[in-house]
This record gives structure tokens, sequence and C-alpha cells, in this order.
């Protein structure tokens, strides 16, 4: 990467983003690690951990000629599918929160799902380059990548994982949007994809159970709603400024693991609607530099690995903010750079 192709309005984003996420996570979880862990720094450490390595991968990819992903995709995807086999397999895969979706390794794990993010829009990004012509034609050119999606959507809901598996469905369908497919098709597939969620729903009863919670969660407010209830009750009392840094009430044993998938309810505590602001813009300024590099790319690979990775970012952000306000049923999806 050159100097000059720097975008360092985006570059500033992401750092600021992570450094405040870093502060929010001790925050957030400080006193829940205090009584597990007996060391209050137990989470910060890691997501500072986090932070550097990500920081070192970000400088030495950004060395790399994208190009080679292109050449690539077909052998990374098919690398990510055995790992999301092996994570689902009893004794080779980790159990986190209900889910086999882990492989751990000492206190941390890798989740094979989260490569496989990146590896689906890779091999999207091939496949919309190379069957331009195809896509006018919905059975050669379009079901054949949707069931390749269908397919590793299917592998993490083995985990079982909605949340991930829902984003990347999301963000192959805004792949093919911006590929050009008929408008007409996506009325369909969204009617398949009611459908199949009210399958999915049908047939596992705690899904249910959040979906009544989501409806009322005072039904239940010692189980399946009390999560959403005790997060309408941190950000509720925000006001405009806030409790103030480190004084959040409900970090204090009443919001469960609040450093995870709810941070957002403690930021909203803690910084009112100021939080709300500095978050929002942010993940806005990303997305919309996101958007611009990717409107600008040389090439249309390049575009699509581009509107690809920022369509997971946007619709992971807009999901998590819905649940966490109670607009959506309560389900993993974890905000990225904070969670």
């Amino acid at each position: 990467m050159k100097k000059n192709n720097v975008d360092w309005l985006l570059l500033i984003s992401i750092i600021a983003i992570s450094v405040f996420g870093i502060i929010m996570i001790y925050s957030a979880s400080y006193i829940w690690a205090e009584y597990k862990f007996n060391d209050a720094f137990k989470y910060v450490k890691h997501q500072s951990l986090f932070f550097a390595v990500g920081m070192i991968f970000m400088i030495i990819i950004s060395k790399i000629d994208y190009h080679i992903y292109l050449k690539k995709a077909n052998l990374i995807l098919i690398s990510c599918i055995i790992l999301l086999i092996l994570v689902a397999i009893p004794g080779i895969g980790t159990v986190r929160n209900g889910s086999r979706s882990w492989f751990g390794i000492g206190s941390f794990g890798i989740q094979p799902s989260e490569f496989t993010k990146l590896a689906l829009i890779m091999f999207t990004s091939k496949y919309l380059v190379k069957n331009e012509k195809r896509l006018k034609n919905i059975k050669t050119g379009v079901l054949p990548i949707l069931g390749v999606t269908m397919i590793i959507f299917a592998l993490i809901m083995l985990q079982p994982d909605f949340g991930t598996g829902t984003i990347i469905v999301m963000s192959i369908i805004g792949l093919l949007f911006i590929a050009g497919v008929d408008f007409s098709f996506f009325f369909k597939i969204g009617i398949i994809g009611i459908i199949g969620i009210v399958i999915l729903i049908a047939i596992a009863p705690y899904r249910l159970a959040r979906i009544v919670s989501f409806l009322n969660p005072w039904s239940d407010p010692l189980g399946s709603g009390f999560q959403i209830i005790q997060s309408l009750y941190a950000i509720g009392p925000g006001g405009l400024f806030g409790y103030g840094f480190l004084n959040s009430r409900q970090k204090h044993f009443y919001l469960p693991e609040p450093q995870t998938d709810f941070i957002f309810s403690i930021i909203s505590e803690e910084f009112g609607f100021l939080g709300i602001v500095i978050v929002a813009s942010l993940f806005l300024t990303i997305i919309i530099r996101g958007f611009k590099i990717a409107r600008n790319c040389s090439d249309m690979f390049g575009k699509y690995l581009v509107f690809g990775i920022i369509f997971q970012i946007a619709f992971q952000t807009v999901l998590n903010l819905m649940v966490v306000v109670g607009l959506i049923p309560v389900t993993g999806y974890a905000l990225l750079l904070y969670s």
C-alpha cells in the first residue's frame, strides 16, 4: 500500500473506534472480571492484545496485492468449510454460550465462522467477475452462488449461530444486488427467507422464547425477557451526557456479561446521547469511506470485495444496535470492535 493510497480518515476512524472500544471493555467488564477471575483487567488485556495483533496484521495485509485472493478464493473457502465441519464435532469444537463454534486454545478461542465470512466474500466476488453474463439468468447464474451460501449457512446453523449465518446471507444478497441481479428476484428470495426463518424458529424452542420476549419482555422478566429489559434500563436513563465514565449501574450484575453483545447499553448509560452519536458517527464514517473506496476501485473483483466487507460491517452493526434497543429479537450479533 503506497502512502498516497492510505485513506487517513478511514484509518483514524478505525483506530479511534478500537481505542474507545478498549476503554469501554474495561468499564463494562471490570466488576464481572474481578468477581469471576479476580482480575479486573482480564477482558481489557485480551482486547488490547487483539487490537495490537490486529494492527500488525492490518499493516502486513495492506502490503499484499489483493488480486492473490482472486487466485486463491476457492482454496481459502474450502479450507474454511473444512474448519466449519471440524468445529461442529464434539471433542474438537468448544462450546461457548450454547454454541459449538470455537476452537479452544488455552483461554483464547478461534471462531472459524469469522474467517468464513471473509472467505465467502472473496469467493463470491470472484464468482461475480467470472460469471457476469450469466447473472441475468437466475437458474444458471444466481442459484449456484446461493447454493454455496446456503451450504455454509447450514454448517453454521449446526453450531448453532443464527446471527453469523444471517449476516453472511445478507451480505451475499447485497453483493448480488450490486452486481445487477433482477430486482424482482429479491422479493422472491425475501419470501423464501421469511418462510425459512419461521421454520428455524419453530424447530428451536429457545428461538421461539426470544420472539415471545421480544414482543413482550415482561411475559418472562426473569427469563427470556431479562436481558432486553436490563438493556433498556441502561439506555433509558442515560439522557444527554449519561452517568459518566465508570458509573454504569446495570453492569453491577444486572445486565448479564455487559462486555459482550450488549456493550452499547453501557456506552449509552455512561455517555448518554453523546455516546450514541460517537459510536454511530465512527461506524458511519467507516461505512461511507468503504463505499467510496469500492466505488473508485479500478477493477470489478476489488469493487465487489470491498462492497462485501462493508456490507458485513454495516449489517452486523445495525443488527446489534437494533437488538440492544429492542427493535428485533435478541440473537448473537456482536458490536464490531467493541464487544
